[in-house]
Parts: C-alpha cells; sequence; structure tokens
C-alpha cells in the first residue's frame, strides 16, 4: 500500500472535512488540511509532502499562487490542482507554467481522485530516488574527473617504481654468487642467471633448450641418474612445496666434463594460470665446504687412529698391575690405577666411536650382512644387559616374538651395536625401580625392534636433534656421553636400509624404535617372556 505525507488546503471547511475523511478511510493516516494558503506555506517549511492539493479560487492567495511558492520549495513533489469547470483554461495554463502533476474539476470521482492521489505519491516517490541518484552519480563523476587528471600522474609515478625495482631485482639476479635459475613443472630451463652459467659452461640461452634433469643429478642416485624422470615431479615439487632444500646434488659443467657438488633451495613461484607450475631454484656452490669437511674428517680419523695404539698400550700396561703380574700393588693403588684404567677405556671408546663415526661418513663401511637367528642376538644383548639392570632394581623384560629358527639377514655386530645402546641407554636413564620392556618381533618379512622404559621423557623440541651427532642430552638434563651412540644407531640401521625413530613423553618415558625391511629368512613366531 502506498502511503505519504498529503498537504491539503481549501478555504471552505466541509471541504478539507471530506477530504480528511475519505482518505482515512482508504487507509491514509497523514493528512494536513488548511483552510488557509499562508498557513499551508509556513508548514511546508519545515515538513516535506509527498503530495500536495489545492483549491483554485482562495481569498488570501489563489491555487497558482499558493502552488508556486510550494513549487520552490519542493520542486519533485506532485501537485493536484482543483478547479471549477470555468477555470478549465487556467488550470491547463498552470500545469504548462508552473508544472503541476494534474487538474481535477469539482465535482470529482472519488475513485478518479484516489487514484491521482496514489499516482501522485509514487510520482513523488520516483522523482526524490531519481534526484538522489543523479546527485550521486554528479558525486561520483566529480570524483572521476579528479581521479582522471591524478591518474596520469600515478602511472608514472608507478612506472617509476616498477622500473627502480626491476632495476634492483636485476641487480641483485646478475650479481649474486649464487645460481638463479627457474624452471616448469617438467623441468624445462626458462630463465638463469650469470653465476648459473659459469656453473654449467653454458649461456643462458643454450640452458633454456635444456631440461633440469640434464645439469644436474643426485650423487647419491650415482652420477649417471637424472634428478628423476624427465616428465615426472623434479625433487618431489609440488605447486603446494614452500620451500625444497635438495641435498647430495651436483651440477654438471659442459665445458671440462666435470662436476660441481651443490645445494639446492626451491621454492614455487605464484602466476595467474594455475595449471602453469613454475618453481625459482637457488643453487649455491658447496665444493669449498665438501672439502673443509673432508679434511676435518681426515684430520680426526688420523687423529683417533694414531692414539688407539698408545691408549691400548696404556690399558694393558694398567691391567699388567692390577692383575698382579708385575708384582702386588697396595690397596690405594689399586684404586687410583683402576681409575686410570677405566678412563683410558673411556678415552678409547671415544676414540673408537669418532672412528666409526668417519667409516659411516666417508663410505668406507661396508656392512658384512649374513643369515642369523634373530632370537639369538637379542637374547644375548639381553643378558649382557640384565646385571646392570638388576642393580638398580629394574623390572627388565624381553618379550621376543620370534620362533628358534626365525633367522634375518644383516650385519650381526653392527646390530647388536645398536640393540646394546639402545638398551644400554634405557637401563643408565631409567630411574631406580622402573621397568623396561624389549620387543623383538617380525612382520610379513621385516624386523622390528623397541624398547619402551618408564623414565623421565624427553621434551618434544629436543627429540628431532636426538639421532644428530654430538647430541647430549636434552635441554632439561645434558649426559655424560660423547653424543655419538643415537648418531651411530642411526647410521647402522639406514646403511641397512632400515628407519629408526623416537615416541617420548615428558614424566611417562620413550619408546626407540627400528625396523629392518625385507630381511627376514624365516617368518615363525613364539612368544617368550624373559
Amino acid at each position: 500500500m502506498i502511503s505519504g505525507k498529503i498537504v491539503i488546503v481549501d478555504d471552505e471547511k466541509i471541504v478539507t472535512s471530506a477530504f480528511k475523511t475519505l482518505l482515512r478511510v482508504e487507509g491514509f493516516s497523514d493528512v494536513n488540511c488548511f483552510n488557509n494558503p499562508e498557513e499551508a506555506v509556513e508548514f511546508l517549511k519545515t515538513n516535506t509532502p509527498d503530495i500536495i492539493i489545492s483549491d483554485f479560487l482562495m481569498p488570501q492567495m489563489n491555487g497558482l499562487e499558493f502552488l508556486t511558492k510550494a513549487k520552490e520549495l519542493y520542486p519533485e513533489v506532485s501537485m493536484i490542482l482543483l478547479t471549477g469547470y470555468a477555470d478549465k483554461e487556467n488550470a491547463i495554463k498552470a500545469i504548462n507554467e508552473i508544472g503541476l502533476y494534474k487538474y481535477i474539476e469539482k465535482p470529482w470521482d472519488n475513485d478518479d481522485l484516489l487514484m491521482n492521489i496514489r499516482n501522485g505519491i509514487e510520482r513523488s516517490h520516483l522523482l526524490g530516488d531519481l534526484r538522489d541518484k543523479i546527485k550521486q552519480l554528479e558525486e561520483a563523476k566529480s570524483q572521476l574527473e579528479v581521479y582522471s587528471t591524478k591518474l596520469e600522474e600515478l602511472v608514472a609515478e608507478r612506472t617509476r617504481d616498477l622500473l627502480i625495482a626491476n632495476s634492483k631485482l636485476s641487480g641483485i639476479i646478475n650479481y649474486c654468487a649464487d645460481g638463479i635459475i627457474i624452471i616448469d613443472k617438467k623441468g624445462n630451463i626458462e630463465q638463469a642467471n650469470p653465476a648459473c652459467e659459469n656453473m654449467t659452461g653454458l649461456s643462458e640461452s643454450a640452458l633454456c633448450k635444456k631440461k633440469f634433469q640434464e645439469i644436474a643429478f643426485l650423487t647419491s642416485k650415482g652420477e649417471n641418474s637424472a634428478a628423476n624422470n624427465p616428465d615426472g615431479v623434479i625433487f618431489g615439487l609440488n605447486k603446494d612445496s614452500k620451500d625444497v632444500l635438495v641435498k647430495d646434488c651436483c651440477i654438471r659443467n659442459f665445458l671440462g666434463d666435470g662436476t660441481l657438488p651443490v645445494e639446492i633451495n626451491f621454492a614455487a613461484i605464484s602466476t595467474d594460470d594455475e595449471s602453469e607450475e613454475k618453481y625459482v631454484g637457488v643453487i649455491r656452490d658447496v665444493s669449498k665446504h665438501k672439502e673443509t669437511e673432508r679434511l676435518r674428517d681426515d684430520f680426526i680419523a688420523t687423529l683417533t687412529h694414531d692414539l688407539r695404539t698408545p691408549l691400548l698400550a696404556a690399558i694393558q700396561t694398567l691391567k699388567f698391575f692390577l692383575d698382579g703380574s708385575l708384582g702386588p700393588v697396595e690397596e690405594k693403588q689399586a684404586v687410583l690405577l683402576s681409575t686410570m684404567l677405566q678412563s683410558n677405556e673411556d678415552l678409547l671408546g671415544l676414540v673408537n666411536a669418532l672412528l666409526e663415526v668417519y667409516r659411516f661418513e666417508s663410505g668406507k663401511l661396508t656392512l658384512c650382512k649374513t643369515v642369523f637367528s634373530v632370537k639369538e642376538l637379542v637374547t644375548q644383548c639381553y643378558d649382557e644387559l640384565k646385571p646392570l639392570a638388576d642393580r638398580k632394581n629394574i623390572d627388565f623384560k624381553l618379550v621376543c616374538e620370534c620362533d628358534d629358527r626365525t633367522e634375518i639377514t644383516a650385519d650381526k655386530s653392527e646390530l647388536k651395536r645398536v640393540i646394546i645402546n639402545l638398551c644400554g641407554n634405557a637401563v643408565n636413564y631409567t630411574n631406580k625401580n622402573g621397568t623396561i620392556e624389549v620387543l623383538a618381533k617380525v612382520q610379513s618379512g621385516d624386523f622390528i625392534f623397541s624398547v619402551t622404559d618408564n623414565g623421565n621423557g624427553i621434551p618434544k623440541e629436543d627429540i628431532p636433534n636426538l639421532f644428530n651427532r654430538f647430541s647430549q642430552g636434552t635441554s632439561r638434563k645434558r649426559s655424560t656421553g660423547t653424543g655419538l651412540g643415537l648418531y651411530l644407531s642411526r647410521q647402522i640401521i639406514e646403511a641397512h636400509g632400515g628407519k629408526i625413530w623416537l615416541d617420548s613423553k615428558l614424566n611417562k618415558g620413550s619408546e626407540f624404535t627400528f625396523l629392518l625391511t625385507d630381511v627376514v629368512v624365516n617368518t615363525e613366531r613364539r612368544v617368550v617372556n624373559g
């Protein structure tokens, strides 16, 4: 239903009263009637109408004069003039000159009058909305004109900024000591900087005709192996890869047929077309670093190897004193000699551990794999450590889900080293009256070994570093060991193609586990409690 503020002006009270009654019956509640046009003008100065209806002949001022003043106040409001038949010509003239909406002759038809009032109110609303839209358009036009005047200056400023940024970026890329290369998801080279040209001995145009797989290879897979298949994913890259670091990689030099050890950092590049995956790689020459590591390891290997002979001689001499071979020894002297012997044996253990690290890292260690009973090996390790656990009153339990005939293929001595180290750590770091469970089992051709204790546990933030070289204890408590036991254990298990890991919770305990795949010869199993 259309509603609005209606203003009616007629000098005859009976007419305004009839209007008011009729309109209220029709649902119009905001009806304002005036018998004096001057009073109506004052009312209009503070009230916005939706339609104005005025009589033509009135004593104070006629309807044309009143509507002219109303038109000055509200140009868009619909105005209806009531007139007699004799004033019809003046009414038509007023419509043309003043811009009135309608004129209605007296006496009027109520239905026709109501229809004109409703249409007039709707017209006023439409004209008001149109005026607001025009005002908004004018404001937008004004803002657009201001923006247009500054657009050229803004574009020039942005262009200068882009040129400066591009110049800086080009300088960084061209003079960077590291190689920078851009490839697509298939490995096609699209761009390379001068440092990359120097590494490969090829110009950028020549590099852009090759795939990345043709200039790079993983040293762990052999010199003739590509980074991956030509149409596959390079180094596991995908559009969700934020940062991929590739170590143990080499770049070919096509001038001298040599190779250069490098590390490459890959990152995905955002493009408008999601189907065109592109990656930027930063290639860092690590040849000097590798040479420094080699010299250091050679020095340590030489030093530790040369230390073994005098240490063994000192240990054997101390043993001769202690066993009485060189004559009787007093009690105080025996205590001192025992301390010296223990210190020398500890030092020999460190020397041997450093030698083992060197052998693994230099690739000089060759696993001597044999077929042996896994239950016999685990039981032997358990029996050696049981007295140590008994001294601390630890409930040391063995669960071996392997049959006596179950055999695996591995390096027995190296595997024993791992088992002794894991179980020995559990005994050392488990409190008195604690519990330790050793589990050995075979499953689908795999050998699984775990050691679970109820000790103090290891903080979550320390777990990733625990298998690193020279890692000693945790951030809460450091151990007195060399920090090489778990590192060597990881090296040995990984040399067998297996995995080793740790699950631990503070104040609840730890579980060390390793897995050797496809090593079981006989898979019959039986549960034995130790």
